[in-house]
């Protein structure tokens, strides 16, 4: 499985699969809380976890920078309430 990149100048954690973007697209508003706002994975590529990977870093990276995050994406939305501990 490809790697997860996080491109914090962008605001956004991604993944390239045979030559596709997939994204998590976030943005600060303001010291101590992101908004994560868009998940995209193309349709050829769902169901293989990516979305879930990339959700995973986003939290992760999140806690380890003492940041709550707001989820206006439905994904990631879900993601937090099944996975956040």
């Amino acid at each position: 499985m490809s790697e997860i990149l996080h491109q914090a100048d962008q605001q956004q954690f991604i993944c390239v699969v045979d030559g596709k973007l997939s994204r998590l697209a976030y943005r600060q508003l303001d010291a101590s809380t992101v908004e994560a706002y868009s998940t995209q994975v193309p349709s050829e590529l769902r169901g293989q976890g990516i979305a879930h990977r990339l959700a995973r870093h986003l939290y992760d990276w999140s806690q380890a920078q003492g940041l709550t995050i707001i989820p206006t994406c439905s994904y990631i939305d879900v993601w937090l309430r099944r996975n956040a501990k």
